[in-house]
Order: C-alpha cells, then structure tokens, then sequence
C-alpha cells in the first residue's frame, strides 16, 4: 500500500500516470538496490511516500541520500518511494530482505498498485548467480533483460537496436531431457514470480539483470545503472556496456551512506 509523505498538510497522493516504475528485486549482491542508490543520489529525486507491507523486514535508518547535516537526521525505512516528474519517473526503494513466503502477497501487493496509480511500465533490475550459468550464459556480456509481451511489442525493436541479449531459458531437465525450456533466475529474489505474474496480468515489465557473485559489488551497480541508462538516457553518459566497462568519469553520485557500506574502519587500538 502506498502511503504518501505529509508534507505540511498538502498529502495529496502524487499523481503517476503514464510514470516507469522503477525498483529492485532484492537478489544476490544487492546489486539492483545499490543501481537504484545511484539513480536517486544522482537525479536528486524528491522522497513522495512509502510503500507498507507485512512482506519486508522492518527496519529504519537515516536518510541515506544525506547532503548536509540538516537533513542527515531524517528518517527512512525499508521501502520508500521517489518520484521526478520531469522525466516521469517514479522509483520504488527497498532495503531490507523479505521475510519467509512473503513472496507472492508482494507481488499482488505490488501489482495491485501498480495498476491502481496508472504507471505505464515497470524496470525490474536484478542479479542471478554467476556460478549457476549454463554454457551459453557464459559467452559475451554478462548482461541480459527480459520483457513481458506487452512490452515486447512496444521496445522489442530498441532492444534490438542496442543489441542486447535477452535472458536463456534452461533446460528443465537437465542431462535426461534438453527440449522442455525454463526461465532459470537462481540468487533473482522475486524476480521470476513478479515477471511471470506481469505476463500474466498484461503489466508492461522489463527485467535487466547481471551475473554476479557476492562481493563489493559496487562495480556490478555502476554496469547494471549504465545498462539501464542505454536504454531509458536518464543521464546524458559515453558509457558503453559492451565490453563490461565502466566509465571512470562515470556522471552518477555516490550516495552519503556507501560510506558505510562496509561498515567502520577497523580500531587502531587493534594493531
């Protein structure tokens, strides 16, 4: 459920018609939250609202995107929504796990609202696994998007365009049978569930993942963010993905709280 901010007695819910959705699914290194880190740092999105759920764990911080002291202190939990109209853009921030077979009442959750505030599209960005990649997964960029079929027939084209490669499905049955193919996210989080469910339910959705392994995972967010930046031209950057490299003059801003990110230094009083 979204629940807009009080700002000073004008809480009128935003109005998101015709927005992208753009959010994380909480996979493996964290990877799509960290991209999400930098596109609200970066455009300076304004905080609109928060979305509750029983499906996250709970949990409150402050304000992560700190530019000074006067707003350090602010207050921020586990899912929070952003918006800039400018670019009708309206992001969806998650920071805390999911808690146990919590999965499904999200994702009705979610989609539910997602119709309701008349968002044109959703951008799910995510991770899977690179040590679970078969044969063919492990040629070329360790990129890859899908999209459900409504969106196909609207971007397919620009997807083609940018020569990107859309996710291999998998054999089911590995070893006994190569013909019956499936969608395989190992490490995706909700990404499987909620991209089927999007087909399903006629929800224009693209997913944009990367092969990762647990780490610093920095790296991963500033390919993934660039991925996605190919595509919607959030920022105006000569990145290319291509060859897996980030631009060192890389335009994004790093957000206050990545400083902590690997927690304290370690004490002197240690050596």
């Amino acid at each position: 459920m979204f629940i807009p901010c009080d700002r000073g007695g004008d809480s009128a819910v935003p109005d998101f018609k015709g927005f992208t959705l753009l959010m994380p699914a909480v996979s493996v290194g964290n990877v799509g939250q960290l991209a999400i880190d930098l596109v609200i740092s970066t455009l300076d999105m304004t905080k609109v609202g928060y979305f509750y759920t029983d499906c996250l764990v709970p949990m409150v911080g402050n304000n992560p995107y700190a530019t000074a002291e006067e707003n350090s202190t602010e207050l921020s939990i586990n899912a929070e929504v952003y918006s800039l109209p400018s670019k009708k853009l309206v992001v969806l921030q998650i920071r805390s796990p999911f808690i146990k077979n919590k999965y499904r009442p999200f994702c009705e959750t979610l989609l539910s609202w997602v119709k309701s505030s008349k968002c044109a599209r959703v951008v799910l960005l995510s991770s899977s696994h690179a040590y679970q990649r078969d044969d063919e997964q492990l040629l070329g960029t360790p990129l890859r998007y899908l999209l459900t079929p409504d969106l196909e027939k609207a971007v397919g084209g620009r997807m083609k365009e940018l020569n990107w490669k859309e996710m291999e499905k998998v054999a089911a049955y590995p070893g006994i049978s190569d013909t019956d193919k499936v969608l395989h996210i190992p490490g995706g989080g909700i990404t499987k569930l909620l991209f089927t469910e999007s087909c399903s339910e006629g929800i224009q959705m693209a997913v944009l993942l990367k092969f990762c392994s647990e780490g610093d995972n920095i790296p991963d967010a500033f390919v993934l963010v660039n991925y996605l930046n190919e595509w919607l031209q959030l920022i105006k950057s000569e990145v290319s993905t291509s060859n897996n490299s980030t631009d060192p003059s890389s335009q994004w801003k790093i957000p206050s709280s990545w400083r902590l990110l690997f927690g304290n230094g370690l004490p002197p009083a240690l050596f």
